[in-house]
């Protein structure tokens, strides 16, 4: 027996995932079981998707055709969550590994192991220095911050589920709330947002743990780190462990603002990007070079890795907020030689509290007049970024294609065919030689001289793309990266801004107390002036990049060219005493 449903009210999907209806229509179920006060079921214009069961009158009447298959008969009837996979979801490209295939740096050992920090060459003098100390940690100051009292859960009426929208009537008009998305797998619920704009965040907040964004002549920025620094990238060094057993590399830090060299493995590298990744979710961390599992200990291999960790490296140290980050100086800082050290700064890292909802109450924006942000303004501006990015993605796409194709031409064919007409003239001077005379000798010289000029040059074009197209396909790749953030971190500002519409729309229609909605627009400035401010040090870094970038480009190819012009030069006046 089919199920089926008579509409009792008109309902308006309003998130996706929810279907509209309209009063009187019949509906095709697909189960009578509801999930949290939900039923799923094909409208008559057939659509598939949730309703509020209270809306419906299940009928009984039978009919031919079976049910169609519940979608969410997955989900339990207690909420909204699914079980999560028994094993692990594989990271996102690039860090993700086809089955069966390792990580370059043995990451399955296991981490606690002897080899938790890479070995230095040397013994190395000094000890941890203490970056608390120097302002750049966790002050004295601690002090609660929470949003539960707006809108907490007891607040919401009932066992009504969350989202479950009232039938229409007087009974309504105070205690409408603002509805959870149905996909508990987006980032606006994964990162928090949601649970900070809904009013469900609480938590201590240390001085050292404020965000601040101030006004800007571009409009919201992060507050300048006040100590800048830079960490350079050296000597990457193959060691081992287990009596030889496992080889790695280990590369060389040498932060500035400390002068003490550490030693670290790619899997360190590997580790703290997670940990910033999930701290982070509207700041775009910098992706780091991909794993390789074959040819790692290649010389040409280590020496791009070391060039990609080095743009990464400045990329962390310029952002004020990443540079500042505890669990990034306890990666620059802590001894090599410490193994007791690096473990008690890796599990404080990793029971950071300051992460979900409760990261969004450690950002402090400006107050008072002309502070506010206009939310429509807002939207204009992150849409017209979204725009933006997606172009630049296309073009950098583009560029590398483009880039990846003339140096391999440099590489090959154009070598191959310089050095194809330095043998020809080779060839004909050789053939000159047969000719006995004095006064042909010194023409056949100069062709000899002109052959040895073009199978140079052949050599000069092969080399070429490591001092021009290599660094510039290295920038395009770390911006590839930024560019692949930016969509999540679009997506939870977006969140927060339609739960705020929401929220002004139950005002209109009486059913939400105006403060309830005015704290949900609060927390939703916040967010946009986080996300607001990552866009700004995005551009800002941006110009300076490929400013630079694009100047070191032209002045290889200029040296270049000059090479080549002094080649067919030394050639030319080999033909003066002819």
């Amino acid at each position: 027996m089919a199920l089926r449903a008579r509409a009792l009210y008109d309902f308006r999907s309003e998130n996706p995932g929810e279907i509209s209806l309209r009063e009187h229509e019949v509906l095709s179920l697909c189960s009578e079981q509801d999930i949290e006060g939900w039923l799923e079921g094909v409208n008559s214009r057939g659509d598939r998707g949730l309703f509020p069961a209270s809306y419906v009158q299940v009928l009984r009447a039978p009919a031919a055709e079976p049910p169609p298959p519940a979608r969410y008969a997955n989900l339990p009837a207690g909420g909204f969550e699914p079980t999560p996979p028994a094993e692990p979801c594989p990271l996102p490209a690039p860090f993700a590994y086809p089955p069966g295939q390792g990580s370059d740096d043995d990451w399955d050992d296991d981490w606690d192991d002897s080899s938790t920090v890479a070995d230095e060459p040397g013994a190395l003098g000094g000890s941890y220095p203490d970056y608390e100390a120097a302002g750049g940690g966790v002050g004295p100051g601690r002090y609660r911050v929470s949003t539960r009292s707006e809108l907490s859960l007891g607040s919401r009426g009932g066992a009504r589920p969350p989202g479950h929208p009232h039938p229409p009537g007087g009974a309504a008009k105070s205690s409408a709330t603002v509805s959870r998305n149905l996909n508990r797998f987006s980032t606006f619920v994964k990162s928090g947002g949601e649970a900070f704009v809904l009013g469900e965040a609480s938590g201590f907040v240390k001085d050292g743990d404020k965000l601040c964004v101030v006004l800007g002549p571009r409009g919201p920025q992060w507050q300048e780190n006040p100590y800048p620094f830079q960490c350079s990238i050296e000597d990457p060094t193959k060691q081992t462990k287990f009596k030889g057993m496992k080889s790695y590399i280990a590369y060389k830090l040498v932060p500035s603002h400390t002068g003490q060299q550490v030693h670290r493995r790619y899997k360190h590298f590997d580790w703290l990007y997670g940990r910033l990744a999930e701290k982070f979710p509207v700041i775009s961390v910098p992706h780091l070079p991909e794993k390789q599992a074959t040819g790692r200990f290649e010389e040409d291999f280590i020496s791009k890795r070391r060039k990609g960790l080095a743009w990464w490296m400045d990329h962390m140290c310029s952002h004020p907020v990443l540079a500042q980050c505890d669990a990034f100086q306890h990666f620059l800082t802590c001894p090599s030689t410490d193994e007791k050290a690096w473990k008690q700064g890796k599990r404080k890292a990793e029971k950071d509290e300051m992460v979900g909802a409760n990261f969004f109450l450690t950002i402090s924006v400006p107050t008072g007049p002309g502070a506010s942000l206009d939310l429509q303004e807002v939207e204009s501006q992150v849409d017209g970024f979204k725009t933006f990015t997606k172009k630049m993605d296309e073009s950098a796409l583009q560029l590398n294609h483009t880039a990846n194709e003339f140096a391999r031409k440099q590489v090959t064919g154009f070598k191959k065919e310089y050095q194809k007409v330095g043998h020809s003239f080779k060839c004909l001077s050789q053939a000159f030689e047969l000719d006995q005379q004095a006064f042909s000798a010194g023409l056949n010289q100069a062709i000899a001289f002109t052959a040895e000029a073009y199978d140079a040059i052949g050599d000069l074009f092969a080399d070429q793309p490591r001092q021009d197209l290599d660094p510039v396909m290295d920038l395009l790749a770390l911006y590839q990266g930024h560019l692949a953030n930016f969509p999540d971190i679009i997506h939870v500002q977006k969140g927060a801004l339609t739960k705020v519409k929401e929220s002004k729309r139950h005002v209109e229609e009486g059913k939400m107390e105006l403060q309830k909605a005015e704290g949900i627009q609060e927390r939703c400035n916040i967010i946009s002036f986080a996300t607001l401010a990552e866009i700004n040090h995005f551009h800002k870094i941006r110009v300076r990049d490929f400013k630079s970038q694009m100047q070191h480009f032209l002045q290889q190819q200029i040296i270049f060219f000059q090479k080549v012009t002094q080649k067919l030069e030394e050639a030319l006046h080999k033909y003066d005493s002819v």
